[in-house]
């Protein structure tokens, strides 16, 4: 096909897309301040987060995007199970196998943003690790950001990739300027392609938690991801104001993705970023877009988090979210939440306890059976971060629902319209929601927390 041929498809195809209700761009902005709570969420753990359903048409395996940015399908699911449990998704990949593969794929930068790095001898992230260090040997230029506070726990890789030719690690000391922490978990591979998710740079994480990630194979959305980690290597080379820089092409978002072998279905993605005052230029706060989704939903909304809780330390509430899922069943649409038993401690237990006997809201809490190999400290339980709506939308991303994880802390995730991988993400709760790992919040009940840490 000729230029000028490709160019007039490319043109009718928008034109279709807009003639057809194509989704236009998310409102944003929102959203009052109060105080941090970060310090004993995700910062006073480490493991999970310090720390079977049929294939759904092709949104398992992945969509194909229009063009393809690389190799590979654009937008693609990908977990992290517990072994000895029966949360394996055979069409489903492994994040181990993904993150090797995209790493060793690297040709010129390969830029990550981890919560931590740990290893415990030889594991699933062995291999890992190996392959940031192959892609420096081959001359890739990579960097590596990882939060200061947890350098202290957790020092020996970070330190032997330092020693590395080829490779920069920076510690963020995010609580001197964002007044959290850096909680998100990413790494952008070329400019071309990048992987977010739940999974923390840790062992357990690919062996012993219930994690969920999505691999996102377009330029656009790789900028988007490069320009925040621009944003905090600079902020953490240099501590102070926001640094200036570019700001992505945002008119693009939602970028559409179009489902291949045989679905016929338009996946619309759309980067979604936190904390609200410390964003490049153009980037979208996640907060006003979950609230959004929530306010949209007709039938069903569905999340699963590690941890939720709509009060802060010093007593003030956190309402946004709970305000949403409230104003949600009152209309009759059915709210579920699926959240770890980390959820059993004082005071995050009482507020699921006064929420659940609502009609309409539905809250489980998921334990996942100790290891045959003994008790591992800050794992063996669910840390998947995501939110369906209607089966028609999703949210994947790093946060968990407190104040912190939008307010104070970074954390990344994407909006995503459309039913192939929304109806996926469906099966996916409900394989727990209905299995022996859940059980109802008892209002009335007095809850023991787990053993979480040493």
């Amino acid at each position: 096909m000729s230029a000028f041929l490709r160019t007039c498809a490319a043109f009718c195809y928008a034109v279709l897309m807009v003639w057809c209700g194509a989704p236009t761009a998310h409102g944003g902005g929102g959203g009052a301040a109060a105080a941090s709570a970060e310090a004993g969420g995700a910062v006073a753990g480490s493991g999970a987060d310090a720390g079977a359903g049929a294939a759904a048409g092709t949104v398992a395996a992945g969509v194909s995007s229009s063009p393809a940015a690389s190799s590979g399908p654009a937008l693609q699911l990908v977990e992290s199970f517990p072994v000895e449990t029966y949360l394996d998704h055979p069409d489903l990949p492994q994040a181990y196998d993904v993150w090797v593969e995209m790493i060793s794929g690297a040709r010129e930068t390969l830029d990550l943003a981890e919560f931590y790095a740990s290893d415990s001898g030889a594991s699933r992230l062995s291999p890992v690790v190996a392959a940031v260090e192959a892609a420096a040997a081959r001359g890739v230029r990579v960097r590596f950001l990882a939060e200061k506070k947890f350098h202290r726990t957790y020092p020996e890789i970070l330190d032997r990739l330092s020693q590395r030719a080829g490779i920069q690690v920076r510690l963020f000391d995010a609580a001197a300027s964002l007044g959290g922490v850096l909680h998100a978990k990413y790494f952008v591979v070329d400019g071309r392609e990048v992987y977010l998710g739940s999974q923390n740079f840790d062992w357990r994480a690919l062996t012993h938690i219930v994690e969920l990630g999505v691999c996102l194979r377009d330029p656009a959305l790789a900028r988007a991801f490069a320009e925040v980690f621009a944003y905090d290597w600079d902020l953490a080379g240099a501590a102070g104001d926001p640094p200036a820089g570019a700001s992505a092409a945002t008119d693009v978002f939602p970028l559409p993705l179009t489902a291949g072998d045989g679905v016929r279905d338009t996946l619309w993605v759309t980067p979604v970023f936190s904390p609200r005052d410390w964003l490049p230029a153009g980037a979208r706060w996640d907060l006003p877009e979950l609230v959004a989704m929530i306010d949209g939903a007709r039938t069903t909304v569905r999340v699963q988090l590690l941890t939720y809780r709509a009060t802060v330390r010093d007593g003030d509430s956190f309402e946004a979210l709970e305000s949403a899922l409230r104003r949600a069943a009152e209309r009759g649409v059915s709210v579920e939440l699926l959240l770890s038993d980390w959820c059993k401690r004082a005071g995050t237990i009482e507020g699921l306890q006064s929420l659940e006997p609502l009609p309409g809201i539905a809250i489980r809490l998921v334990t996942i059976p100790r290891w045959s190999g003994g008790f591992i400290p800050y794992a063996r339980v669910i840390h998947a971060k995501y939110l369906v709506v209607d089966g028609r939308e999703a949210w994947i991303g790093t946060s968990n629902w407190e104040w912190d994880y939008f307010y104070a802390s970074r954390n990344v995730g994407v909006r995503v319209q459309g039913r192939s991988l929304a109806e996926r993400l469906d099966r996916f709760f409900l394989d727990l929601w209905n299995g022996p790992y859940a059980a109802p919040v008892d209002p009335h009940a007095g809850y023991t927390p787990p053993r979480i840490g040493e």
